[in-house]
């Protein structure tokens, strides 16, 4: 065993795992500018404030599962645990809300949580995430939600399921949580002891619950749709309209909430039902109030945050991960150290015309190094400073069917960049 190890719920990240995360977030960042996203990056810490405050002091986040520290000034920081409360602080502090109207962000990034690890799931872990500023209307909403069960059907994922609820807004929800207290209330003698506490604090995070007698009691609680407003009841319902007339088929879900109060209306989730218990892909909703609660003025916000890693799980037990190959397609072999420096530069050429290009780094011999070419799944080998191979010209073999010939040394690149441009153009006619 060796002697250092990975903190626990932190991993590291080896090929070919690595070459299907470059892929992942690729497709991310496409499916992100297509619908007019742009990258925002925040602080890896933030402080500690701004999630007290961004994520609330009455949740489990808060509570349980932040790295928090005080600096060497005595400061307290705290690794982001999750996007929006970042986003949200720099679009106040940059006063973005003189940018125009709305401003569509997307961040792909790592989020940090002591909680327990389970599959997929991670003390340190990735999200991609995207935010809409500056706009009310269920349109914002839909955009948002439709980005991201876009990316997941573009990767494939065609059986995600949409959860939506609605949290109602500052007017239809006292009267709601006086129903939602009364209830609970009932059953006080049988709730576990957070969720006693919660009922007097913040008591929506019942909710979250993962005492299976309080997620009993819970499955009876009163319905955040039935108390709506008829303006929340309006926007819930052209959400609802909005994503069908996308063919995004949505499940009313009355479990779903935001537990604080500048959460409002839209709460949603999308799960992949083949996960089984565990199988939220991603949450998001609206969050009008956050701006002010950060000092800014007000702002409408709705936007999701979707956990990487369980992704590629999914993608991976789907059998839908891209073969990856990563193997050099030249492999430039030089007969000795005289040769050395002319074998470095055809390298370089060779990559500089944007093929993948390798050469000896151990000093082995030439028999040896074409060996590890063919090891390494090159298709070509250029071989430098072979006896009786004229001045200026080198030995260029195709690994696969062992012809090889002669040629310039200035040549060589421009012939393999042609050759590998008609072997991709051959697959691409048979494909």
């Amino acid at each position: 065993m060796a002697k250092h190890q990975a903190p626990r719920g932190m991993r590291d990240v080896l090929p070919p795992e690595s070459d299907w995360w470059q892929w992942l977030v690729s497709r991310c960042r496409e499916a992100a500018h297509r619908f007019g996203y742009r990258e925002i990056r925040t602080p890896l810490v933030e402080h500690t404030e701004v999630f007290l405050k961004g994520v609330g002091e009455g949740t489990d986040i808060v509570e349980h599962e932040m790295y928090t520290f005080a600096d060497r000034a005595g400061r307290s920081l705290s690794l982001r645990p999750e996007g929006t409360a970042g986003v949200v602080r720099a679009y106040v502090e940059h006063g973005m809300h003189t940018w125009p109207q709305p401003v569509k962000l997307y961040y792909v990034a790592e989020m940090f949580r002591y909680d327990r690890p389970q599959a997929g799931r991670y003390r340190q872990h990735t999200q991609f995430g995207a935010e809409v500023l500056g706009a009310a209307g269920p349109s914002a909403d839909v955009d948002v939600l439709s980005l991201a069960v876009r990316t997941l059907q573009g990767l494939g994922l065609r059986e995600v399921r949409v959860h939506l609820n609605s949290v109602g807004d500052a007017r239809c929800r006292p009267g709601y949580l006086q129903a939602f207290r009364d209830y609970f209330q009932a059953y006080y003698d049988r709730l576990d002891e957070d969720s006693r506490r919660r009922l007097t604090t913040n008591p929506l995070r019942i909710l979250d619950s993962k005492v299976e007698q309080t997620r009993q009691i819970a499955r009876g609680a009163p319905r955040t749709l039935d108390y709506l407003c008829p303006d929340c009841r309006a926007h819930f319902d052209r959400v609802v309209r909005k994503l069908e007339v996308l063919g995004i088929a949505v499940e009313v879900d009355p479990l779903i909430v935001r537990g604080l109060d500048y959460y409002t209306r839209t709460a949603a989730e999308v799960h992949y039902p083949k996960l089984g218990a565990q199988s939220t892909l991603f949450g998001g909703g609206r969050y009008d109030g956050l701006a002010e609660v950060l000092g800014g003025p007000p702002t409408p916000g709705v936007g999701f945050g979707m956990g990487l890693e369980r992704v590629l799980l999914v993608l991976e037990q789907e059998g839908l991960l891209p073969e990856v190959d990563a193997s050099p397609r030249v492999f430039v072999c030089c007969e000795g150290e005289a040769w050395e420096d002319e074998a470095l530069r055809v390298v370089d050429a060779l990559r500089g015309a944007g093929l993948r290009a390798e050469g000896d780094l151990l000093d082995r011999s030439l028999r040896a190094q074409l060996r590890a070419a063919s090891k390494a799944g090159a298709r070509w080998a250029v071989l430098v400073g072979v006896p009786g191979t004229p001045a200026g010209e080198v030995i260029l073999r195709d690994l696969r069917s062992g012809e090889q010939r002669v040629v310039r040394t200035e040549a060589v690149v421009g012939l393999v960049a042609r050759e590998e441009e008609g072997g991709c153009a051959r697959t691409g006619a048979g494909s």
